[in-house]
């Protein structure tokens, strides 16, 4: 039996990068959402705790299915091993000119759509 795979997602969250571990990602019912399952943190028992990926726990705990916007999705990752989950405030500089892409394809298929 093979490895069980681990995604990295980050995504825009009211002006800060989060970056998660999961171990599903795809697409959702809801159209225009990607679908984030089975969110992974640091065991509890380690001696040093990170403040910053506790208080995403804590934010996060009794999740079972996380649905992200997708044009709030900056990457997503099939990663080797789970890492720190985080948050980084974004402060526009480390966003391309005018920030993320928000071209919405509707129904009809053209940019505008809805």
């Amino acid at each position: 039996m093979g490895s069980k795979r681990i995604y990295r997602v980050i995504f825009v969250n009211q002006g800060q990068a989060y970056e998660l571990y999961a171990r599903e990602v795809g697409t959702a019912d809801l159209m225009g959402f990607v679908e984030v399952a089975g969110l992974i943190f640091g065991e509890r028992t380690q001696r040093v705790i990170d403040p910053a990926e506790e208080r995403l726990r804590n934010e996060f705990q009794g999740v079972q299915r996380l649905y992200v916007p997708l044009h709030a999705v900056i990457r997503i990752d099939e990663v080797e091993k789970e890492g720190t989950a985080k948050v980084v405030a974004l402060d526009g500089k480390s966003l391309p000119a005018g920030g993320l892409p928000a071209t919405f394809m509707g129904p009809g298929g053209k940019p505008g759509d809805g």
